[in-house]
Formats: C-alpha cells, sequence, structure tokens
C-alpha cells in the first residue's frame, strides 16, 4: 500500500499524461501523481498502457489516482488492473440521474472512488456542488475533488479557474464543512500560482494541478520539474494549525 508522508501545508497533486511527465512531477516534489489524458476532457482518461507505464515508474514512492472519464461513460467504470490509491469519475450529465449515488456507494473501496464536486455544475449539468458535498460529509474517511468541467467557457477573459465560479469563503466554507465531517478535499480547477495563494488558508488536504505544472502554463504541453517545484513550495509555506 502506498503512504503518504506528513506535511506542513496542503500536498500536491500533479495530474500527468505520461511515465516521463511523472519523472518530471517527481522530481519537482509533488505528493500525489495523477494520471490523466488532457485530450479526453477534464477527467479525460489514459490508455491502459499508459496507466501501468506511470505505475510501474512511480512504483511506492507515491501514491496514485487515475482519472477514468465522466460516470455517464460505459468505459468509466472498467477499472484498470493497476495498483492505484484512488480513482475518480466526473458527474457531468448526471443532473437529472440518481445512479450516480449508487455507484459511488459501490466504488468507495480500494482503490478509493474519489467524489468529484463540479464548480461549474450548471454548465457541465452535473449534480449540484452542495449536494455532492452533503454525499461525502456523510461518509467520513472519504475523498472529495473540487473541480471545473467547462474549462474553456469564463466570465471574463483567459481560460477559467474554480475561482470564476465560487468565492474564496465558499471554498473556505466548503473545506471546513470537510474537515468538520473527516472529508479530505483536493482544490482543482485551473488554479496557479496566484489562485492558490489566495486559496492557502482554505486549508485543503491537496492543490490539484495540470496547466500550472506544464510548461508556458498550457495544460495541453508537458510537465516541467521547475513548475512543479514552484507549486510545491507555495503548499508547504502554508502551517496547519
Amino acid at each position: 500500500m502506498n503512504h503518504e508522508a506528513p506535511r506542513a501545508g496542503p500536498g500536491l497533486l500533479v495530474s500527468v499524461r505520461s511515465a516521463e511527465e511523472a519523472l518530471q512531477a517527481l522530481d519537482g516534489g509533488a505528493d500525489l501523481i495523477d494520471i490523466k489524458e488532457p485530450a479526453r476532457g477534464p477527467l479525460g482518461r489514459a490508455d491502459d498502457a499508459v496507466i501501468r507505464a506511470v505505475q510501474e515508474t512511480v512504483g511506492k514512492r507515491r501514491p496514485l489516482s487515475a482519472a477514468l472519464g465522466e460516470w455517464i461513460d460505459a468505459s468509466a467504470k472498467d477499472v484498470p488492473d493497476v495498483d492505484l490509491t484512488y480513482v475518480k469519475w466526473g458527474l457531468a450529465g448526471c443532473q437529472r440521474r440518481s445512479d450516480w449515488r449508487d455507484g459511488w456507494e459501490h466504488w468507495r473501496r480500494r482503490p478509493q472512488h474519489v467524489l468529484v464536486a463540479y464548480a461549474d455544475w450548471q454548465c457541465a449539468v452535473a449534480p449540484s456542488i452542495h449536494d455532492v458535498l452533503a454525499l461525502a460529509c456523510h461518509h467520513p474517511g472519504s475523498m472529495l475533488l473540487v473541480d471545473t468541467h467547462c474549462k474553456d467557457r469564463g466570465r471574463g477573459t483567459g481560460r477559467p479557474t474554480m475561482l470564476d465560479w465560487l468565492s474564496v469563503a465558499e471554498v473556505e466554507s466548503m473545506c471546513a464543512l470537510a474537515r468538520q465531517a473527516g472529508v479530505r478535499i483536493a482544490l482543482a480547477g485551473s488554479l496557479g500560482l496566484e489562485e492558490i495563494s489566495r486559496l492557502l488558508p482554505a486549508q485543503p488536504d491537496w492543490f490539484a494541478v495540470r496547466g500550472a505544472a506544464c510548461e508556458s502554463g498550457d495544460r495541453e504541453s508537458s510537465v516541467s520539474a521547475e513548475r512543479v517545484r514552484r507549486l510545491a513550495k507555495l503548499c508547504r509555506s502554508a502551517v496547519r494549525p
């Protein structure tokens, strides 16, 4: 089993699309390696061969997670036969469905299924962020990821971030509720150094990044160890009570 080392502040989760990127993330000090294919969506599933190659490269050095697509995708429930700590599905298109709750109940065992709440749930036609948070809080020990789905639709210029949909105060409230319920929470959604700095007081368990860890800040380019290192340093600058 993978074990996470104690740390002073929030951990840094870095999403990679290859074994080579995983090595860059490790070199930069990522605390958790996530495997996904960004060209296939916010939680795009990488090919099983890629997932296996990353697992063989990382080994037991860090916990591993893998994105498996959206719950409504037929292939999403096919969990690869790889030693993963976490797997996650998005809930886009599930706003009028109830089976996602039963599905999560079924997959709560190892590898642990991470509940995903989309900050832009209206755009994603997903269950509301409040409904997903409430379900997680009914299950102490669960893990929640707050992400964004509509990566190319913003309220201003440039790529939208989670803070285009939620205020810092709202995020802090969500994190506090999660802590009280014994739920671990990761914050994602095109977050960069500026957004992470603003959200450090929320004290999440992890900040999850892809674009911010890539060259030129482009999620379609390659992960850079130096960019990972800057993000990890910022996360570790936070002091937990």
